[in-house]
């Protein structure tokens, strides 16, 4: 059997794996990156029609690409962030390998390198690049048996209203995906509820600047201590229709029933904690939080930014707040599908080498492992808060690649 060799190789060919073969050519390290299917794959494929970039078109981006036809203030759509990374892999000349998967990595006997077993044959290099991001597995909780007549589709599955049969609509999940799903649905004339627990409610803008603008002068895109306590806890912002504040008082105007947290399901009907207006509450005061933190900013620094009173202004609790259903018959509301917007777990199960937590995160340090030779990029807080998005893991990218060079020399 012929054993291809490669000094270096990369495993994934999204943002992480493009970020990281740029930075490999620009050391000089040779180097082969696989991606099982297309570039870009899960925003191809794992991502809803109408999906557009949550920060604006001049941030999430590469610093060395610009989006040439959109305004750098607007947000880019799905298909068009896919076809930005295809022309980004032609520009910097990626020696990608499209529709090889990767179905194990071991540690060669002598330890000189790893052995990637492959789709397409055997792999053999001195390094390894873990680049397959941080949405690998959908979770779905076990909650609402399976052998229901009810729909139960992950986020990452659904694309569009016509996708779902006729009937209300139950989404499970409040952050960017939840609440952008339910939006879209009761704009298309389904009846929905949306189950909103704890999270971050951050402006759209503030002050003639994107909120992504804020958290960078705050500092916010730097920090490198991830916070336990939030791990739960999900941003709800939105680039749809041009970009604006999730706000759930709006959302409830609109016809959208909120409900607390999803806590049981039993002969066709589901519970809810009475949490909901603390957690409306909670958000708001994070919302809050962030314009203080501006407004503070921009006096200490002399900026002359136009002020936003109404920006402050927040309305009463919708009449689902104040009387919340904390249990709701599914066949009596006419439910017949459950979205679940409730995350991505990490599954690094072809990885045979390398220790990792009780929830399958790898042991790194800013994506350097303390197995010699193998490297992550693109994870969640891999070195920072930023780490997860298109720059931050650019950056990260960058340090590997040069950690990777000096090792070569």
């Amino acid at each position: 059997m012929t054993v291809e060799k490669v000094d270096t190789l990369i495993v994934g060919g999204g943002q992480a794996g493009l970020a990281a073969s740029e930075h490999l050519s620009n050391n000089k390290v040779p180097h082969l990156l696989v991606e099982r299917s297309r570039i870009a794959e899960r925003w191809r494929s794992e991502r809803w029609d109408s999906l557009v970039a949550n920060g604006p078109a001049w941030h999430d981006r590469f610093p060395t690409m610009e989006f040439a036809d959109l305004d750098p203030d607007s947000f880019a759509p799905r298909d068009r962030i896919v076809g930005y990374f295809e022309a980004f892999a032609e520009q910097i000349a990626a020696p990608i390998r499209c529709g090889v998967e990767v179905t194990s990595l071991t540690r060669l006997e002598d330890g000189s390198g790893f052995r990637a077993e492959t789709s397409q044959g055997v792999i053999e290099a001195k390094n390894v690049i873990a680049a397959t991001g941080p949405f690998q597995k959908p979770i779905i909780p076990v909650l609402v048996p399976a052998e229901t007549a009810i729909l139960q589709i992950h986020s990452a599955a659904y694309r569009n209203p016509d996708q779902l049969p006729d009937g209300a609509v139950m989404v499970i999940g409040a952050g960017s995906s939840g609440t952008q799903i339910a939006d879209e649905l009761a704009r298309a004339g389904r009846k929905v509820y949306l189950s909103v627990g704890p999270h971050n409610r951050p402006p759209r803008a503030y002050r003639g600047r994107d909120f992504v603008w804020w958290l960078g002068a705050l500092g916010h895109w730097d920090v490198k201590t991830y916070d336990p306590a939030l791990e739960h806890v999900t941003i709800a912002v939105s680039g749809a229709r041009g970009g604006h504040t999730v706000d759930f008082r709006k959302l409830a105007a609109g016809g959208i029933t909120l409900v607390g947290r999803a806590e049981t399901y039993e002969n066709g009907v589901m519970r809810f904690a009475p949490d909901l207006a603390k957690n409306i509450a909670a958000g708001d005061a994070d919302y809050l939080s962030v314009l203080d933190a501006a407004d503070a900013y921009a006096v200490r620094e002399g900026l002359d930014f136009p002020e936003e009173p109404e920006a402050r202004i927040i309305g009463p609790a919708p009449e689902c707040a104040i009387n919340p259903v904390l249990e709701l018959d599914f066949a009596k509301a006419g439910i017949t599908s459950i979205i679940w917007a409730t995350g991505y777990a990490l599954d690094f199960s072809w990885l045979k080498v390398g220790d990792f937590d009780a929830k399958g995160r790898p042991f790194h340090k800013d994506g350097v492992s303390p197995v010699p030779g193998l490297y992550f990029v693109g994870l969640s807080w891999l070195s920072r808060r930023a780490s997860a998005f298109i720059w931050g893991a650019w950056g990260d990218a960058k340090n590997v690649a040069e950690h990777i060079a000096a090792r070569s020399r």
